[in-house]
């Protein structure tokens, strides 16, 4: 008879139990007579390791699930992972530079190759240590989120949504990461409270005296400016309607106009326009039919559209465009400001607020039918207190880009031929039928596939 130890010895005795339920298959689950209760694991992403998130996330599945068994129910965990396409596209590429191999070396198909080498070896990690800590899981039914089967109901699921007319393809304002060069969510961004420059620029009014003094943190997007904007109850302004200032650098002509977007206490109470930076200056644009001018590239650096400072990376270009505003004479004064700036969680990179054509879930149409349901008494939500949160949450939903600039996920399932048109459809095949119901001489070969692929929620939420 063996000696209980003094001390708890984890690795003894926990490796031990482990092994033993295992080999007797206790979190092994067949459908049976028993009332079945099941939990679908969230799936964390194959980029890393547990944090303590997971700790207690899995904790209290475990605890629920195992109670479940205790009561003589059918309990059944199902474990799986998340490709996490920003993420592990992130690592397989750090791999790839260590090795000296560009990305923009490798054909898509080489790329996925290095991609499926890298989750094979890593992406078991978490599955692991999900062991490590006793997770009751049936591991026989162990789902990876780029699965074939899966792969395939996420994209009929989007079909069926596109013909259904929730989906659209469009151009809208987006969080863009000029790192991974990719579209990001809201939920993807967090923000950093930095310290920068607020400068006071002068822009000269055309057939008349003096300057408007507009004060901005962003001098490096001046030449994208196609108008400047005061409130309509600022007594200051009022004499200018209708008249036109000088865009410095650029000098190009732009309209006052009067908008109640307007902080009428910030700076001078003026702001420049620059719709393609800008989410509160697109909608301006909207509304006042401004032209668009795209002054930054995908990588965060100077457009030819900008004229001054191309090539030349943003911040680079904000002190460039700074020392030649003092230069000419056009800058008032300046000031330190601090202000919050929005970041990339996959990256750190600084987002860049970018006009870009993405796919997006019309959430208002969509999410209707759970608002009802929870407005209606028909779901209850606990505590109870929470159904106005919930339903000022569902009322102002936006809509869901749903599309990513990378190789790694599941592809878009769009389709497009040489002028720009495009179609929905699972194969190369049946967009080929679809585009000659139009064109009936399309050649395949004048046919290619969407390159972008979607989000990695919208994948689980398509699938789910």
């Amino acid at each position: 008879m063996s000696e209980i130890s003094k001390t708890y010895s984890p690795k003894e005795t926990e490796s031990k139990w482990y092994k033993y339920w295992m080999e007797n298959n206790f979190f092994r689950s067949v459908p049976d007579q028993r009332e079945p209760y099941t939990i679908v694991i969230p799936p964390p992403n194959v980029t890393g390791v547990l944090h303590m998130g997971h700790m207690l996330n899995n904790t209290l599945q475990d605890v629920l699930i195992r109670r479940a068994r205790m009561l003589g129910k059918n309990a059944c965990w199902v474990p799986g992972t998340d490709h996490a396409s920003i993420a592990t596209e992130a690592k397989v590429v750090q791999m790839l530079r260590e090795k000296g191999i560009k990305k923009s070396d490798l054909t898509r198909e080489e790329f996925l190759k290095y991609a499926w080498e890298w989750k094979e070896k890593y992406g078991g990690i978490i599955l692991d240590q999900l062991k490590k800590l006793g997770a009751s899981c049936d591991w026989e039914r162990t789902r990876f989120t780029m699965d074939e089967n899966y792969y395939e109901d996420v994209i009929n699921v989007f079909i069926d949504l596109y013909n259904k007319g929730y989906i659209y393809r469009g151009l809208r304002m987006v969080n863009w990461d000029p790192v991974a060069k990719t579209a990001v969510s809201d939920e993807e961004v967090y923000f950093k409270q930095l310290s920068s420059k607020l400068v006071y620029v002068k822009y000269k009014i055309v057939d008349g005296d003096g300057y408007l003094t507009v004060a901005t943190v962003r001098p490096e997007t001046i030449m994208g400016d196609v108008a400047v904007a005061v409130h309509p109850d600022d007594e200051r302004y009022k004499l200018l309607a209708g008249k036109k200032v000088i865009v410095p650098l650029v000098n190009r002509e732009v309209p006052i106009i009067f908008d109640d977007a307007i902080d009428k206490e910030f700076g001078t109470g003026c702001l420049k326009v620059t719709p393609a930076h800008d989410i509160v200056d697109y909608e301006i644009g909207l509304r006042h039919s401004l032209p668009v001018i795209d002054t930054i590239n995908e990588d965060g650096t100077i457009s030819e559209s900008g004229v001054m400072f191309v090539g030349m990376d943003r911040f680079a270009a904000r002190k460039a465009a700074i020392k030649k505003l003092e230069d000419d004479g056009l800058i008032e004064k300046s000031e330190d400001y601090s202000h919050q700036v929005g970041h990339s969680e996959r990256t750190n990179a600084v987002i860049e607020p970018r006009l870009s054509q993405q796919w997006f879930l019309k959430m208002k149409d969509i999410s209707k039918p759970a608002l009802d349901a929870v407005m209606n008494g028909e779901v209850n939500l606990i505590p109870d207190k929470f159904k106005n949160t919930y339903r000022h949450w569902m009322e102002n939903v936006k809509d869901w880009c749903l599309s990513r600039q990378l190789w790694w996920g599941h592809r878009i399932p769009a389709w497009y031929d040489e002028s720009g048109n495009y179609v929905v459809a699972k194969t190369k095949e049946e967009a080929l039928k679809l585009f000659q119901q139009k064109t009936p001489n399309t050649k395949p070969e004048t046919i290619k596939q969407d390159e972008d692929v979607l989000d990695t929620w919208a994948s689980s939420w398509l699938y789910h």
